[in-house]
């Protein structure tokens, strides 16, 4: 039977292993592996696992560590998710999935992004707003940051001093908790990738939960492991 694993440092209380076990009825063994070292948590995938998800702090180091790497993952310079293939170990990084599909599940169309945030889950973000269409904006408390990573993904960054005059169509907020001198953000849809405590969704007019990025993300992560098609509704009733 094929295994299936997360790797990262914390992982304790993940949701996967409820989401994994829900999305094929428990037909497919799913594992936590809790490590600070990156090393011994990829040796534990090498030995044991036909497929690994990652999490932070693990995303860079798995994307160093692949043979071969997919569009999304090239892109965005991480990897969340690899898995064994007879040409080697694969790298996707499916949280950019999870960003285009939460956002193209609202039906509206969005031709600029403002993402707050130069970290794994903003790399991400700005991947899956390139993907969308968007001219995309990165912000970052940071600013050498935002500025590496713009120059990395051919987009255009402000300081955070310039936030409260920004306008975007799009805005992916993937920095943990609140922050201050913010848009105006009435106007914009708003994706927040924290599901366990968002500080925006009352300061939004139109709003995606970070549970939405999570499950879609999921949903493709999942596809890729097992070559079919996991139950959506399922995974959803997870978190009802």
């Amino acid at each position: 039977m094929k295994r299936f694993a997360l790797i990262g440092h914390p992982v304790a209380g993940s949701f996967s292993p409820r989401l994994f076990a829900a999305a094929y009825g428990g037909r497919y063994a799913y594992d936590l592996v809790e490590g600070a070292e990156f090393a011994s948590s990829w040796q534990q995938f090498l030995d044991r696992y036909d497929g690994i998800n990652v999490t932070a702090p693990f995303k860079r180091d798995a994307w160093r560590s692949v043979d071969r790497l997919s569009d999304s993952a090239r892109l965005c310079g991480a990897v969340n998710l690899a898995v064994k293939t007879p040409g080697g170990i694969v790298g996707y990084n499916t949280d950019v999935d999870g960003v285009e599909r939460a956002v193209k599940e609202t039906g509206e169309h969005v031709s600029t992004a403002l993402v707050i945030g130069a970290g794994g889950a903003g790399r991400a973000a700005a991947a899956g707003a390139l993907r969308l269409g968007c001219r995309v904006t990165l912000a970052n408390r940071t600013a050498s940051r935002a500025a590496a990573l713009a120059g990395e993904m051919g987009c255009d960054w402000i300081p955070v001093e310039d936030l409260p005059r920004a306008e975007a169509d799009l805005v992916i907020y993937t920095v943990p908790g609140p922050m201050e001198g913010l848009p105006d953000l009435s106007r914009s849809l708003v994706l927040e990738a924290d599901y366990r405590t968002p500080s925006l969704e009352m300061r939004s007019g139109r709003y995606i939960s970070g549970l939405r990025w999570l499950l879609y993300q999921a949903v493709a992560g999942y596809s890729i492991f097992t070559g079919e098609t996991p139950d959506f509704e399922a995974m959803l009733r997870i978190f009802c």
